[in-house]
């Protein structure tokens, strides 16, 4: 049955020379079966969907979500230009009004690159949603923007960067954090001092299935995203809560994917992580891009897959039904500001980098403001370099903040003992 609506613009990048070895998952062949499978379903003659070619992200694209140390030469590859690239063009694509909906189906995924990157970990070295989001806020009239992360690993990288932002809401969905890498995204971490609430995390456990994963969309997160209203609804799109992913412990199916595709009716989709790249990951993608375009996707079954095979446990539902009650109140009634206008609120953390076996120690201090979002300065040293300090200007800095930031600059550079890296957005196109 037919019943598209929607024109939608994907976007293929198999990235065939990155890799995290040749036998790893994560490579090119992770996408090559699904373009074969697609393919092979004729979606590419259907007529709602197109594709389209990635744009290749430049360094000014990825320094107005990221600070590289010490270049963004140093910690990316073309491949990772091209991926970031790609998701700058599904947002085009939904802003210019050539299609209503995009997915970038490209790798090296992003979701775990924080806004300092010292090297790859969890396989990303930058967030391509985050770049996507800055180039949209710097081009397009974009004022607020909800990400909602299905990859069943925390999407900790895009909550690093949005922490202290209340513009962006950003709901996670992921295998408890007790139980896999990275070993975060529990209930209390809700958002920095001017932007609590807008940080959600919604663990589940290990064995949860398109039950329990739909019914939190319908009890906690269409409700939010409902109340928020965002300009644009992002997907950070993982495939890897599937039955049969190597690496996970999940009991996902492709025609579950694509029923929380339709419910969360998302603008823009972007690739993350699913590494069950032959027998899940290319029904997981046809079921969304059918999804997104309006097609019906009742008929998508993968290898393995029997309907009622993969139910969860009764007690995966009793934690499950738990969530609301600590998920809703931090969005709704997140209470009153914890520290006052002025006081500079510092956070000390330490992100290892899985896959080059990196230890950064941050320092985090933010000047607390009900004017803009603040003056942020992050002290960075990991155990391969030394120290450098990173400064964060806010589009429409107020002007408290920005002799803060100043202050924070001249000094450091009087000292002359680190690097000093500044990411002024008050210059950006946008700035008012």
């Amino acid at each position: 049955m037919i019943m598209s609506q929607n024109h939608t613009g994907l976007i293929f990048f198999p990235a065939f020379d990155w890799a995290i070895s040749p036998t790893h998952p994560e490579r090119q062949e992770r996408l090559l079966y699904t373009r074969d499978q697609l393919l092979e379903e004729g979606v590419f003659d259907l007529p709602y969907i197109h594709e389209y070619k990635p744009e290749i992200a430049a360094d000014a694209d990825i320094l107005r979500a990221h600070f590289c140390i010490p270049t963004v030469e140093r910690v990316i590859t073309p491949s990772h230009r091209v991926a970031a690239g790609g998701a700058v063009k599904a947002a085009r694509l939904v802003m210019d009004g050539i299609c209503d909906k995009s997915f970038a189906i490209v790798r090296p995924p992003g979701h775990h690159a924080m806004k300092v990157v010292n090297g790859n970990r969890g396989f990303c070295s930058i967030n391509n949603e985050a770049v996507m989001i800055e180039v949209l806020r710097d081009h397009y009239d974009v004022q607020k923007i909800a990400v909602v992360d299905t990859d069943c690993h925390h999407g900790d990288g895009t909550q690093d960067i949005y922490w202290h932002d209340p513009d962006v809401l950003f709901i996670s969905m992921h295998q408890d954090g007790r139980t896999i890498f990275p070993g975060s995204g529990f209930a209390d971490e809700t958002g920095g001092p001017m932007a609590r609430g807008r940080t959600l995390n919604l663990p589940l456990p290990p064995g949860t299935s398109d039950e329990g994963v739909l019914w939190l969309v319908d009890e906690v997160v269409l409700p939010v995203l409902k109340d928020f209203q965002p300009d644009l609804i992002i997907n950070s799109a993982g495939q890897d809560n599937h039955f049969s992913d190597p690496i996970t412990h999940m009991a996902m199916s492709a025609l579950g994917y694509a029923q929380l595709n339709e419910k969360l009716n998302p603008d823009i989709c972007v690739l993350e992580g699913g590494y069950s790249i032959q027998s899940a990951l290319p029904y997981m993608n046809l079921g969304i891009i059918l999804a997104m375009a309006g097609y019906d996707y009742s008929g998508i079954k993968e290898p393995g897959y029997e309907s009622g095979t993969w139910r969860q446990d009764d007690r995966i539902m009793k934690t499950i039904k738990q969530l609301p009650d600590q998920a809703l109140p931090v969005y709704f009634d997140p209470g009153d500001p914890p520290h006052d206008e002025g006081d500079l609120v510092t956070r000390d953390k330490r992100v290892f980098y899985d896959t080059e076996g990196i230890m950064e120690y941050q320092t985090e201090t933010l000047r607390v403001c009900g004017q803009c979002r603040g003056a942020l300065m992050i002290e960075s040293e990991t155990s391969r370099s030394d120290q450098s300090v990173c400064v964060d200007i806010p589009r429409r800095v107020c002007p408290e903040c920005r002799e803060q930031a100043e202050k924070w600059i001249d000094t450091e550079r009087a000292r002359g003992e680190a690097p000093v890296h500044v990411m002024d957005k008050s210059q950006s196109r946008n700035r008012d």
